[in-house]
Parts: C-alpha cells; sequence; structure tokens
C-alpha cells in the first residue's frame, strides 16, 4: 500500500515558520554603508577538517560584505592556496604571505593584490607557505608573527579574513592569535562534526595563553541537504550542542560553487541570482546583525 506524505514546515508558537536549525525564520536587514572605514575586526575561519567550506565562505562572505561597502581584505594562510585559485590571484613571482611571515618583505602592502570585485583585496599563498612553520620555530613570539604583520594594515580595511589549513598547527594558532573572532564552517556529516569539540577547545587555550580578545563568532552550516536524515541530524545536534553559537543561515550543496571556482570569482558575481549567492549575502547581514562587523 502506498502512502502519501506531505512535509511541512512546523510554526513556532507565534506561527512563523522553523529555519533549517529549528529556530523560527528571521529576515537581517541589510547594512548601511560606512560612512569611514577601519580599523579591520580580523577574523579568521577555520576547521582542522579539509572540505568543509571554509575557502568557499572565505570567497563569497567577503565578496558580500564588499557588496555591502565594506573594505574587506581576505588572507590565503593555506599553503594550498585555493583561495588564490578562486580568486584568480597570482600567485608566480609575486609577494606573499610567505614573504611577510617570515621577514623578506616588511611592508604588508606589498603583498595586497586587488580582486574583481569592487573593495575585496587578497593577500595571496602558495606552496612555499609550506615551509613557515620551519621558519617560525625558532623565532620568539612566534604565535604572534601574523599579528605583528596585520598592525600594519588594520586601519586601511573594515574586515580581513583569515582562510586557515585544515590544521591546529603553528600557522592555525598565528592566525587565532591575530583574530578577534573565530567563524567554524561545518559540513553537515557525522566525522565533521567530531572535531568541532577539539577545535573549540584549540580556541579557548588561545584565549587564555595568547589572545584573550578572540571569541566564536559562530558556527557555520555548509554543504547542508535538506532531503537526507542525516544532514538533518548533524545539524540537529550542532544547535542542541551549541544553541545560539550556530548561525541561522544555512549554507546548501550546488554544483555552482566548484563553477565559480573555476571561473576565479565569487558565486555572488557568477551567479548573483542563485540561492546560494543570496545564502551567503543573508550570511553578512547575519554576522553584522550580530556585531561580529561594523
Amino acid at each position: 500500500m502506498t502512502h502519501n506524505t506531505t512535509t511541512v514546515t512546523t510554526p513556532d508558537a507565534a506561527g512563523v515558520p522553523n529555519g533549517p536549525t529549528g529556530r523560527p525564520k528571521r529576515e537581517f536587514a541589510v547594512p548601511a554603508p560606512l560612512s569611514e572605514h577601519g580599523p579591520a575586526r580580523v577574523v579568521s575561519l577555520c576547521n582542522q577538517k579539509g572540505g568543509v567550506g571554509k575557502t568557499t565562505t572565505t570567497i563569497n562572505l567577503g565578496a558580500a560584505l564588499a557588496e555591502y561597502g565594506r573594505k574587506v581584505l581576505v588572507i590565503d594562510f593555506d599553503p594550498q592556496g585555493a583561495l588564490s585559485a578562486g580568486l584568480g590571484a597570482d600567485t608566480h613571482d609575486v609577494v606573499t604571505v610567505y614573504d611577510l611571515l617570515i621577514g623578506n618583505v616588511r611592508d604588508p602592502h606589498e603583498a595586497i593584490q586587488q580582486t574583481t570585485i569592487p573593495g575585496l583585496d587578497i593577500i595571496p599563498a602558495n606552496i612555499d607557505l609550506s615551509a613557515a612553520e620551519v621558519h617560525l620555530v625558532n623565532e620568539v613570539a612566534r604565535e604572534q608573527t601574523l599579528a605583528r604583520v596585520l598592525r600594519r594594515i588594520t586601519d586601511s580595511y573594515d574586515v580581513i579574513l583569515i582562510d586557515c589549513q585544515p590544521s591546529l598547527g603553528l600557522l592555525t594558532v598565528n592566525a587565532l592569535s591575530a583574530s578577534h573572532g573565530v567563524l567554524i564552517p561545518l559540513e553537515c556529516e557525522f566525522f565533521a562534526l567530531r572535531g568541532v569539540a577539539l577545535l573549540v577547545e584549540t580556541i579557548e587555550k588561545v584565549q587564555d595563553r595568547l589572545n584573550p580578545a578572540i571569541q566564536l563568532d559562530g558556527i557555520l552550516a555548509t554543504m547542508y541537504d535538506s532531503r537526507t536524515l542525516h544532514a538533518r541530524e548533524v545539524l540537529q545536534r550542532v544547535v542542541e550542542a551549541f544553541d545560539d553559537k550556530v548561525l541561522e543561515t544555512v549554507i546548501g550543496r550546488t554544483i555552482k560553487f566548484p563553477d565559480a571556482s573555476v571561473a576565479g570569482v565569487p558565486i555572488i558575481e557568477f551567479a548573483p541570482e542563485h540561492a546560494a549567492a543570496k545564502a551567503y549575502r543573508q550570511l553578512a547581514c547575519e554576522l553584522v546583525d550580530r556585531g561580529a562587523f561594523a
């Protein structure tokens, strides 16, 4: 016998439909333009698991914030250089973040490249960055090296986003030590969930020992597919564990992300009316609403 089933969105007590996180859906206001720029708030996008959407989020959140009139700098802090490739940045025979870390170049402005998005700049990286930890290991205050670099450019930007490598090594600790906040992209998959507690513990250690000002700005659910029970259960467990630290915005799976990466542009430029582009605009609005950015 065939049963006909209808899926409905459960309303809350006030009759407002709930979103994927189980909370009532909210509309976030579009941020007003800024009358002046700087100093920047520095946010690391961090998760020791690879393939969870850190680079995609850095690119598209940065582009959305720039679209809303913010001056944004994104920093490729992964030797694989995916952020640089995703924004079409030059990585050969140019100054990279590696040169700034080891002191080959003192002025970080020499490493900054403009992107195709007005208001969005990038400091690129390439495979040379993989040698940075070896160079830094014997340095005094080695965990603060990136923070010293960024002090020279924070007044030029409203937002600095650091795309961290999938590791909790010295480079990631440098990024956390230089940051005011952390955004954790989390794939809606069980094995991705397992590592979040370890990452939060690392953030707390950095807060205790190196950077008292750092805070968790939010956990962003990525690669969400509402058609699968597994994705819905993982998201529910994340909300149960971290409550309001889980952002309302949820990023769904779509082939448009790799297509945009191949084109070397953010999805808000590649497919501006696509649901994924709208989701990243909503993410920018939500983070401004939460006070993560001005």
